[in-house]
């Protein structure tokens, strides 16, 4: 069972951390001290992924990147 969690948990943070890497990499594209804040805070990451950035699967990627490390971390508490 522990074996089942932690495959799962790396899963769920694999997906998270590879949305939020696309977001990043989306906040450098747009401009460069965007980027940088969205890196140092994420507070302001999460302001740029819901307000400024325009994709069309925004909501998708948002659901997987947020929820998949808050997923992970319920998970990788056992």
């Amino acid at each position: 069972m522990i074996v089942i969690k932690l495959i799962l948990g790396t899963i769920a943070a694999l997906a998270g951390i590879g949305c939020t890497i696309f977001i990043l990499v989306e906040a450098f594209k747009d401009e460069i001290w965007k980027g940088i804040v969205s890196f140092l805070c994420w507070l302001y990451l999460l302001y740029f992924a819901v307000f400024e950035w325009e994709h069309d699967w925004k909501w998708p990627i948002l659901l997987v990147s947020f929820g998949g490390n808050a997923i992970a971390a319920g998970i990788w508490r056992l």
